[in-house]
């Protein structure tokens, strides 16, 4: 476990990588928790990390800028833990054509927002080598993800923190993810509980219908009872069960 600048000119971006052994390069999931885009949540970082290892899958947990910064940097930080995961790849042991990308809540909004994107994604600059590399992922993995940032499902807190509070409707829809997803989005896997309070499960439905609609493939899982925020779910026999459903859906994706 090593951590990492992101970018040559602030450490506040940084990717902490998560090597593993394996016959010729390993494929990789960049891991981006959660937090409504004030805050990451630990639990959903190294030990998400640690899971994948175990799956054989090498991992790197980013930290991403928050409030009070506000889109694109996110979005931009996201952008470059995937060209630097890509760019690295021989000294990490990794396959640069298999990397994906993993997000819980907010971080889901940001692996969606990444895996939609069809800008450069780059800042002005000046650029360096790293920014050569392809940001977009093979594959997402959307937990309990931050769909919405307008309407009824919304996630007001989310966008508030990635917006600021009086971004308007435009923007807001813009950076929802149903209205995002093209033809060119990747393969995704979304979980959600039922009776999420915190983020409505109606976040995952949207998504779901705009994938389906674009016959990207995919594969939803809505678990009947749990609260927001509940990373690999250990502890809850039935929540618990997406770790391994997850894990057959990457291994079908040669991950």
């Amino acid at each position: 476990m090593s951590e990492h600048p992101l970018w040559p000119t602030t450490g506040e971006a940084t990717v902490t990588a998560f090597p593993v052994r394996h016959d010729g390069p390993a494929p990789a999931v960049v891991v981006l928790p959660g937090g409504a885009y004030h805050h990451l949540a630990d639990h959903e970082g190294a030990p998400v990390a640690r899971w994948l290892n175990s799956l054989g899958i090498a991992a790197f947990v980013v930290r991403y800028r928050i409030a009070p910064h506000r889109h694109p940097l996110p979005l931009l930080d996201a952008a470059r833990a995937v060209r630097w995961v890509r760019h690295h790849a021989a000294s990490t042991g990794v396959d640069p054509a298999r990397v994906g990308v993993l997000g819980f809540s907010a971080g889901g909004h940001l692996a969606g927002l990444l895996a939609t994107e069809a800008g450069s994604m780059l800042p002005e600059g000046p650029h360096d080598a790293v920014d050569r590399a392809d940001p977009r992922p093979g594959l997402a993995v959307l937990c309990y993800p931050v769909a919405a940032l307008t309407g009824p499902a919304a996630h007001q807190g989310s966008a508030a923190n990635l917006l600021g509070p009086d971004a308007p409707e435009s923007v807001r829809s813009e950076l929802s993810l149903p209205d995002r997803v093209g033809p060119a989005t990747p393969p995704v896997f979304l979980w959600h509980t039922a009776d999420d309070e915190a983020v409505p499960v109606e976040n995952t439905f949207q998504v779901a219908r705009a994938l389906a609609r674009h016959r990207i493939p995919l594969e939803v899982h809505v678990y009947p009872s749990g609260r927001h925020g509940l990373g690999l779910a250990e502890a809850d026999p039935v929540v618990g069960d997406w770790t391994g459903r997850c894990a057959a859906f990457l291994r079908a994706r040669g991950w």
